[in-house]
């Protein structure tokens, strides 16, 4: 299939068709962005209705990673000078949880450094989360590396839902950012995670010195994958990083590969992430043209924005963090 018209494309979308591997999106990188952006809104008023999903995370265990990602701050091969520490205790998170859940988000998530969490680490995380499903609403998100199968089952009977795992970018690209492990052992774990009962949440970075065929790539890699939530990245170089020196993305370039992935995506909850600040407006403007959700609170090792001004900024936009049970076209990341 050959892409000519956006409009016609997003009734087609909206009527059920979905793009796919080997069809030409080569227009969705030269459609006016406008144009591109009005038919993203479009799909996500469809698909999504007025609700912005927010969830946010914890960096549980920080520093001293083995693994040789080029873009992360918290690998030892890097010298960025971020707080190391261990698994973090038990009231502390639960603490951050209660307050983020007061704050009106809808998800929250242990995150922790490392290949992969194990050992008496790995049983500490399971008992807070036992303790916070035992007192607290808020939605249980895990992001622990590369776990398997006997673990995702010990997350799940803890309450758990989601789980977070990156593939980061395309197959062709991902050598040039990690050599510790590879593509396929991401997507391996992902597809665990789906068959122990979760909902995978799954993105990446852009910025990283790909193409714009590996966004498209990886945007279609996760429709095969059935992933319903996808946080979107903007590189922001770290010093002391292997891609320290990478020039930060124009704001055109994150907005069009947002609505990008709306297309693609039609279903999911498009998550903004990290690089928020690089947006007009602080990513407003996204949340009108393919983006249905966003980490709110600081991000792992970066600044993020608080859940006070984007409950505000939702307001304003007359969007809103509570699910519509009116839309029922897609799943949109709802879980």
């Amino acid at each position: 299939m050959k892409i000519t018209n956006i409009k016609l494309l997003t009734d087609k979308i909206i009527a059920g068709l979905r793009l796919k591997r080997g069809d030409d999106l080569s227009y969705l990188l030269t459609a006016p962005l406008t144009e591109l952006q009005e038919g993203a809104r479009r799909l996500q008023d469809h698909f999504c209705g007025n609700h912005i999903d927010l969830c946010t995370i914890i960096n549980g265990r920080s520093g001293r990673c083995g693994e040789n990602c080029k873009y992360c701050a918290q690998a030892a091969c890097h010298h960025t000078g971020i707080e190391e520490y261990p698994f973090l205790p038990q009231e502390e998170i639960i603490k951050n949880a209660k307050a983020n859940q007061e704050a009106g988000a809808n998800r929250f998530a242990i995150v922790t450094s490392g290949r992969a969490l194990a050992g008496a680490d790995f049983d500490k995380a399971i008992v807070t989360y036992e303790a916070m499903r035992a007192t607290l609403s808020i939605d249980l998100c895990a992001s622990h590396g590369l776990l398997t199968r006997q673990q995702f089952k010990r997350l799940r009977a803890a309450g758990v839902t989601s789980y977070h795992h990156n593939i980061e970018t395309s197959r062709r690209f991902f050598p040039q950012i990690c050599t510790s492990h590879t593509y396929q052992d991401r997507i391996d774990t992902i597809k665990i995670a789906q068959e122990e009962g979760f909902c995978v949440c799954s993105g990446g970075i852009i910025g990283m010195g790909e193409t714009w065929e590996d966004r498209i790539d990886m945007a279609i890699s996760l429709q095969e994958l059935g992933i319903e939530s996808i946080p979107l990245n903007a590189l922001m170089a770290i010093p002391g990083t292997g891609l320290a020196n990478r020039p930060a993305l124009p704001a055109e370039d994150i907005l069009r590969t947002i609505a990008i992935f709306r297309f693609v995506n039609p279903t999911a909850n498009i998550r903004l992430a990290a690089g928020r600040k690089l947006l007009p407006q602080n990513g407003a403007t996204a949340f009108r043209a393919g983006a249905s959700a966003s980490i709110t609170g600081n991000m792992l090792t970066t600044s993020g924005t608080t859940i006070k001004e984007d409950m505000i900024m939702l307001k304003e936009l007359g969007l809103t963090n509570q699910q519509d049970t009116r839309i029922n076209n897609g799943t949109c990341g709802a879980h």
